[in-house]
């Protein structure tokens, strides 16, 4: 039995954006309809805190696959030579449970996040936004850079990050890459003004986006928090947004832009409007106003990274990509 093995460079050469962006608007519909499952991943944490190790798995009944994604979370790699998120997905078949794939996590968790923004934004930004404030600069600025340029005529770029040369350093990379010119901010203030998009991907545990900040008509991707101790916005920001998640049950038990806001009284879960694959198939209406603020709160779902590791396995198999390791053992096993 051949297991197939796709490394980070495969993942980043076989799945596109705007591939990952369709991939990733069939999970979530699937999800709504009750094609996909999944339960609410685990995490192990250190006893240090240092670092976290993340279990996610998903089955997709419309693909025939079922798979695990497991991975590390080290906030403190930020800077270093080292992805703060490290792992693989496994990818096996619904018939016989064989295993098809082993494929690399870190890019995988890059590109679908910021495709899954992409879709959010698409649905919920005003069709003419195109100043962008990106908080942090980070893998996860670089892919929602290229998301957004996709969906919306960006007109203007604008980056801040905790650590002032990273900035520079992504504005650097980013202008060179995409041809536009990226502008590193000082402040996360002077990043923010007059954008009608914001996309929070700071590993920060307070918040860096505050609403008296936010104008009118602005839509907020927020990546960056995945825990209920951590925000990357603040009360304000919260509550004057319509909300809208990946998934509801995530958000009620994960996010604390969403729980903490909640803990302290000043909004209930009256205020999820909505999960994004409600808009698409069509069951509640996304941005309604020109005027009101939309927020996409992210927390990254298992069926996105078992539909986007099932698209590269396809690709791979038709390209002659990855590397097949053989197992070994017969196809009937011992009770």
């Amino acid at each position: 039995m051949e297991v197939l093995i796709v490394n980070q460079r495969e993942v980043r050469e076989l799945l596109s954006m705007k591939a990952c962006m369709k991939e990733m608007s069939e999970a979530l519909r699937a999800l709504e309809r009750g094609d996909a499952h999944m339960p609410l991943r685990s995490v192990m944490w250190l006893p240090e805190m240092t670092g976290a190790l993340g279990m996610m798995p998903s089955y997709m009944q419309n693909l025939k696959v079922m798979g695990l994604k497991v991975i590390s979370v080290f906030p403190g790699n930020v800077g270093t030579d080292y992805d703060s998120h490290q792992g693989a997905v496994m990818l096996f078949d619904t018939e016989h449970g064989q295993p098809l794939a082993i494929v690399e996590a870190s890019a995988i968790t890059a590109i679908r996040t910021a495709a899954v923004s992409g879709v959010a934004t698409d649905l919920l930004a005003r069709k003419d936004a195109g100043d962008l404030a990106i908080l942090g600069a980070g893998t996860q600025a670089h892919a929602h850079l290229e998301a957004m340029l996709l969906v919306r005529a960006v007109r203007r770029v604008r980056v801040w990050s905790l650590h002032s040369e990273r900035a520079e350093e992504f504005a650097e990379r980013a202008s060179k890459r995409h041809g536009i010119i990226v502008e590193p901010m000082a402040t996360a203030f002077d990043a923010v003004q007059g954008a009608d998009i914001i996309c929070t991907t700071t590993s920060s545990t307070d918040p860096v986006l505050l609403g008296e900040w936010i104008r009118e008509g602005t839509h907020i991707n927020a990546i960056g928090a995945c825990i209920p101790t951590s925000r990357e916005l603040d009360t304000e920001a919260v509550v004057k947004s319509r909300l809208f998640v990946d998934r509801r049950e995530s958000t009620l038990n994960e996010a604390g832009d969403f729980l903490i806001p909640k803990g302290e009284g000043a909004i209930g879960d009256d205020h999820i409007q909505g999960e994004i694959g409600e808009i698409l198939e069509g069951k509640i209406q996304g941005r309604r106003t020109d005027e009101e603020i939309t927020l996409f709160e992210s927390l990254g779902l298992a069926v996105e990274d078992l539909a986007a590791a099932r698209y590269i396995y396809v690709q791979a198999m038709e390209k002659g990509a990855g590397t097949a390791l053989e197992l070994g053992g017969s196809r009937k096993g011992n009770a």
